[in-house]
């Protein structure tokens, strides 16, 4: 049974760090993403990462503050999040796939965790 399981959200100040991990189990995908969706609105792409050739991509507005990687060994995928902004609150889903490119669109990936809530108080 596939899983993804996201953990590491919380409450921070603006311009503060936090860390989200997403746990798979169950099988290996090549691409994985995080996107995140705010109550009211679409789920919007935050970034991807490509397993086999360590692609990345990025939504323009996280460009230069966040981080997408992955560690092989635990197959788990990270979003290291800096200089958080106040936008940047919503809850934030991993989900994995198996193109070859990372792709900014959700109906590209097979499955998706749960979600963590991030909440940035300005």
């Amino acid at each position: 049974q596939v899983q993804l399981v996201e953990s590491g959200g919380g409450l921070v100040q603006a311009g503060g760090s936090l860390r989200l991990s997403c746990a798979a189990s169950g099988r290996t995908f090549n691409n994985y993403a995080w996107f995140r969706q705010v109550p009211g609105k679409e789920r919007e792409f935050v970034a991807a990462i490509v397993w086999s050739n360590r692609l990345t991509y990025y939504r323009d507005s996280v460009k230069g503050r966040f981080t997408i990687s992955r560690d092989n060994a635990k197959n788990i995928v990270y979003l290291q999040m800096n200089s958080l902004k106040f936008e940047d609150t919503a809850v934030y889903y991993c989900a994995a796939g198996s193109t070859n490119v990372p792709v900014p669109l959700s109906s590209k990936y097979e499955y998706w965790g749960q979600g963590t809530q991030v909440t940035v108080s300005s």
